[in-house]
């Protein structure tokens, strides 16, 4: 029999699936990109993973109300009786609680895929039903997405485009990079990558001349052959060294007073802070040097190069993931906006290069192939970083960007294509927090941590079990995704799930429009090929699409510089601020009168960093960044993530003097801990990282000690993180604020069962 080699995509990059006996036994990279990612080693096994979900099933201790360990049993039913009961407890908790009480989860990444989106399945789903609890924003960058708008009428230079590299290669000679470039991040992007060429593009610049400088507590974070400067910088101290650099240039004459005068509203006030005028205390590189741990005569000296020749700034997500996470972003832009070449060739600032696949690659300007969301009736949403506080706190109330707002008193979670017990922030709190609902739904392809916390589990397929169509407006590739295998089991692709239970709630046609699989397919790439009509772009047909597999947009006619129309005309492209220009300091943030969020850019301590007095029990700050073997927790236990484990535990990598002075030594297995949990990782000796820093990267599945002590026993650094918004103004994720101790672990380490499957009272046939 001749192997079958079918296309898809994944979020980590498109591929060939070679399909043997019904089964996907490899999957070999897109001819056409140069830096294919490991990860999509981990596909066939994870395909086939004995934690496939293969049917139904009810948590055992449901109907009675018995806790949600994550370790429960549970019970196999038929398809019938589980729409039955989902349908059930949607209409009784609708019908006595009203929308408030149905949250529609499901923040995750979920497939590359637009037509199955997960997110989108169920927010559509809940919305024509009469409505729910949604989520706004996300983790990545959820404070800069309330705070840009703000300062520069709108959050696009964080989601959207960048300057292009082409503009970067040919105009700039100096870049600082406050949070690193690390390439790890940019081998994945929501919505699939075409082709890896970041690493082309930062060779290019190198070879070009252009100077790099890491500022960042790990080297790592800037490739090596950058030969980048390393400084390396206290973690959440970035504003702090900003604003020293800042004092230099105004004390010194070095800013751009025209372009201050005419382009940003709000120096002089900003100018007052950093003076001391208005607080006594003046900004100077001395007065960082003690926060940040930068010598002064280097935050001196990179500001006054960066005002001699043409400078371009960037920074990653990770930093506005912080407490008071607002003040690096705002603080970059007022730098940049001093040094006076936002909108030119080459300089200004951008958001997210190191962080994500596509930032800065040269695109024609338009939207990725999507599905519409109809708008929620109930016009009900928490910021995505507040749901344990909202499950927690029912009817208690929190303030956001401006408003006094309420918790809704939410009775049922439904949650598909996400993983909140990976991207949530302390996770011992939102186990207790997971216990107030009444009913948790979950659609989900593996017995992941969030599966063995519902009660009601729906198998779903995986992205090569079904038609689809991916892509992003970060990339110039758009892939047609094709059905490779039939569903493992009696797994069915989130739209038949939420299609049947529609019927049962009497509005399917509402939802389906009368359309298939491939009628849904056929819209959403229709729906891009006329955006791309409008720009004069011509695509094929459907058919010749589905045929070839992708396409590929021409690239753009000239550079995209950021705020470049802004820059040449202020007038006639004004920004959507109150002052139409860059807002140093906000009138309106100001009117707030939030003492966590101050009206312009400045220093505030955050709750944990190596200046805070909690310093002195736990002394070393911990850093959660993307893994390298997977994305965020997807593919955790398949084989490349596996491979990067210490005794089945995922790494921890210290200083050499830090790892000494606690006597260990590679390999060592040790007790990460705070007052919030604790668990247990494997020791890498890195000297490439500062002196109280400690790394551990986000994704391994939660794992929990039956014995409750809130230690996770596989090494989700999460048990660790804050569970605190980073200010009133944005409430994002302050995950970066998080102190620790390390100790070696003594005694028999508990076993790893993150990858065991729950115990399961088999269905006695399918229905």
């Amino acid at each position: 029999m001749t192997p079958e080699r079918i296309p898809s995509l994944s979020h980590w990059g498109a591929f060939t699936a070679t399909v043997e006996h019904g089964r996907v036994v490899r999957c070999a990279p897109f001819a056409r990109d140069p830096a294919p990612s490991p990860m999509l080693a981990a596909i066939p096994e994870m395909v086939h993973s004995p934690l496939r979900i293969a049917r139904p099933a009810v948590r055992e201790g449901f109907r009675e109300g018995r806790p949600r360990t994550g370790h429960d049993a549970f019970r196999e039913v038929s398809w019938n009786e589980a729409l039955d009961l989902v349908a059930g407890e949607i209409s009784r908790v609708r019908e006595t609680h009203g929308p408030a009480g149905l949250f529609g989860g499901s923040y995750g990444w979920s497939s590359a895929g637009r037509v199955h989106h997960a997110r989108t399945l169920v927010r559509r789903f809940l919305a024509l039903g009469g409505g729910f609890v949604d989520q706004l924003s996300n983790y990545s960058f959820g404070t800069a997405q309330f705070l840009l708008p703000h300062v520069l009428g709108t959050f696009q230079p964080v989601t959207g485009r960048a300057t292009d590299w082409n503009s970067v290669i040919a105009n700039t000679r100096l870049m600082i990079a406050f949070g690193g470039l690390a390439l790890k991040n940019s081998q994945v992007g929501s919505g699939g990558v075409g082709s890896h060429d970041t690493e082309t593009w930062l060779r290019r610049a190198r070879a070009a001349g252009i100077a790099f400088v890491n500022v960042s507590p790990m080297k790592a974070d800037a490739p090596e052959f950058l030969d980048a400067e390393w400084i390396p910088i206290r973690p959440n101290t970035d504003v702090a060294m900003m604003l020293g650099m800042a004092h230099t240039l105004l004390v010194e004459g070095r800013h751009d007073a025209a372009f201050l005068a005419r382009y940003c509203a709000g120096f002089e006030t900003f100018a007052d802070y950093l003076t001391g005028r208005s607080d006594g205390v003046a900004k100077t590189a001395d007065w960082a040097e003690k926060i940040c741990g930068v010598p002064a005569d280097t935050i001196v000296d990179l500001a006054r190069r960066a005002a001699s020749q043409k400078t371009y700034m960037t920074a990653t997500w990770s930093l506005q993931r912080a407490h008071h996470g607002e003040q690096p972003y705002w603080g970059l832009i007022t730098l940049a906006a001093m040094l006076g070449g936002i909108g030119l060739p080459g300089e200004g600032f951008g958001f997210g290069h190191g962080s994500i696949h596509g930032t800065g690659l040269p695109r024609t300007a338009m939207p990725g192939p999507e599905t519409a969301t109809p708008p929620n009736p109930a016009k009900l949403a928490i910021p995505v970083a507040r749901v344990a506080d909202m499950l927690l706190d029912p009817g208690g109330s929190y303030e956001f960007n401006g408003h006094a707002l309420t918790y809704p008193d939410v009775r049922l979670v439904y949650w598909a294509g996400g993983n909140p017990f990976h991207h949530h922030q302390d996770l011992n709190r939102l186990q207790r927090a997971w216990q107030k609902p009444e009913t948790i739904v979950v659609h989900e392809s593996w017995w992941t941590p969030t599966a063995r916390h519902a009660d009601i589990v729906l198998p779903a397929t995986t992205p090569l079990e079904r038609n689809d169509v991916g892509g992003t407006s970060r990339d110039a590739f758009i892939f047609a995704m094709h059905r490779a295998i039939a569903p493992v089991g009696e797994a069915r692709n989130d739209m038949d799930i939420f299609a049947a239970l529609a019927g049962k709630l009497g509005y399917a046609e509402a939802f389906t429009e009368g359309r298939d699989e491939m009628a849904w397919c056929r819209l959403v790439y229709d729906g891009f090929r006329a955006a791309a009509a409008a720009r004069a772009i011509e695509l094929p047909s459907f058919q010749q699409f589905w045929a070839e597999g992708f396409i590929e947009l021409p690239p753009p006619k000239r550079d995209f510089v950021l705020f470049e129309e802004f820059r040449q005309d202020p007038e006639r492209h004004c920004l959507a601020t109150p002052s139409g220009r860059i807002e140093i300091a906000s009138a309106a943030v100001a009117a707030f009168g939030y003492d966590d969020a101050p009206p312009h850019p400045a220093w505030l301590p955050p709750a944990e960093w190596l200046g805070a007095p909690e310093a002195a029990r736990h002394p070393l700050h911990l850093i959660t960044n993307q893994p390298v073997r997977r994305l965020h927790s997807q593919t955790d236990p398949g084989p490349v993530s596996a491979a990067g484990k210490i005794h089945g535990r995922e790494p921890i990598r210290l200083n050499p003097d830090d790892a000494a002075c606690r006597g260990l030594g590679d390999g060592d297995m040790v007790r990460v801990h705070n007052a919030r949990g604790a668990c247990l990782a494997g020791v890498v000796i890195d000297p490439g990282l500062a002196r109280g820093v400690v790394v551990m990267a986000t994704g391994a599945w939660f794992d929990p000690s039956p014995a409750g002590d809130g230690l996770d026993v596989h090494g989700n650094p999460n048990v660790l993180t804050p569970d605190i918004g980073t200010s009133r103004l944005t409430q994002g994720s302050s995950a970066q604020s998080t102190l620790v101790e390390v100790e070696r672990f003594v005694g028999i380490a508990p076993p790893v069962r993150a990858f065991d499957p729950p115990p399961l009272a088999r269905a006695s046939a399918p229905v």
